[in-house]
């Protein structure tokens, strides 16, 4: 019977799975003696411990090939009946391990079948006991028969949870990659809207001044690049993690870019203040990339919505959470209505909410106002 090739698992399991195959070859051989002994065999080393070797060293390799081990395992035991030797109370029970681990392969009508046909034998060879204590001889019979139900549903019971366990395995890594679909969406979102908002500016700088000021337009025009290359290897190391789940990626942005957002928002025209508090060097990872685009989005929006002139930005470091306060003297909605949120608001409130904090964004008597607090408390980097 052919058999399939195992599948090749991590190096830990692999090293358990030898250890686990030596004690059960030990086990095997150390009791099939001890029982022979117990039931009065003498001279184990004529046949007993041979057999036992056998039964035990054929165990070394029950996972390469299951279905060769329990034939040979069953031919051992029959070729040791048949050279005279008694039975050590029964015969399914010596190959125990090696039809569970066949009953675990997809040739399980083959192990009832051959299971069957050793119980059959078994119960012929014990009839002798029939006529003197009747009793006993059920016992022996269904004692065989129920071992040799319980190898087996074991076996298939082993099966069974194993794939309920790689069904869950592929569930949770499908969840898992959708979820870092998801926030590299976010995360796309943020950089192609502060690039666009930026490059905007800078390109219709460089149109009013191109022939008035020519080396104001070049600069607005370099500006504009260098956003531009800094937003495409963003793009790069993003796509990298969609692609390959690489760790060999840029790395994320962190408070310390900070000064970079308000370097192009300053250079697009946007007069900018940031003021900060506390030590942001206690802010894990996952926190810090929340406030950087959270501050990211808002100059973006005010830039390309806000008719802003001026904005402030606030970052409040506390033991147990961070506080962003974005601000902008651009236009103000007076007249009560709530906010339209686009992609970019709801981006920002789901990745603060997702961290368990909340973040707040409307009109303000003097322009527009994004406030975000986010956790910092027990989260890892």
């Amino acid at each position: 019977m052919a058999e399939s090739p195992p599948r090749r698992e991590p190096s830990p399991v692999r090293h358990f799975a030898r250890i686990t195959d030596v004690a059960l070859a030990v086990v095997t051989a150390v009791f099939f003696v001890a029982v022979a002994l117990a039931t009065g065999v003498s001279g184990p080393w004529h046949a007993t411990i041979p057999l036992a070797l056998l039964l035990g060293g054929l165990l070394l390799v029950r996972r390469r090939w299951p279905m060769t081990v329990l034939l040979l395992s069953i031919g051992g035991i029959l070729v040791y009946h048949l050279t005279g030797n008694a039975s050590p109370a029964g015969w399914i029970w010596p190959a125990a391990v090696a039809y569970f681990t066949a009953a675990t392969t997809s040739r399980v009508r083959w192990v009832a079948a051959i299971g069957l046909a050793q119980l059959v034998y078994s119960a012929v060879d014990f009839r002798w006991v029939l006529d003197r204590n009747p009793a006993r001889y059920v016992i022996h019979v269904a004692g065989e028969g129920l071992l040799l139900a319980v190898l087996i549903a074991a076996g298939l019971a082993y099966v069974v949870a194993m794939r309920w366990r790689e069904r869950w395995r592929e569930t949770d890594s499908r969840a898992r990659a959708v979820e870092e679909r998801l926030r590299v969406s976010h995360e796309v979102h943020d950089i192609i809207a502060h690039t666009l908002a930026v490059v905007g500016v800078q390109l219709n700088v460089a149109a009013d001044t191109l022939e008035e000021d020519p080396a104001a337009a070049a600069a607005a025009l370099r500006l504009a690049k260098d956003v531009r290359n800094r937003a495409m290897a963003d793009l790069r190391s993003l796509i990298a993690v969609l692609r390959y789940h690489s760790g060999d990626t840029a790395p994320p942005p962190d408070l310390a870019s900070l000064g970079t957002l308000v370097a192009d928002a300053r250079a697009a025209g946007l007069e900018v203040t940031l003021d900060e508090h506390g030590d942001p060097t206690a802010v894990p990872a996952i926190p810090a990339i929340a406030v950087y685009r959270v501050v990211q989005e808002s100059l973006a929006n005010t830039l390309k919505h806000a008719a802003a002139s001026r904005a402030e930005v606030t970052i409040g470091y506390r033991p147990r959470s961070v506080t962003v306060e974005i601000t902008d003297n651009g236009r103000a909605d007076t007249g009560g209505t709530d906010v339209i949120e686009g992609h970019g608001l709801t981006g920002m409130r789901e990745r603060v909410s997702a961290l368990g904090g909340t973040l707040t964004a409307g009109p303000t008597p003097g322009g527009f106002a994004v406030r975000a607090d986010i956790p910092v408390a027990g989260s890892t980097a």
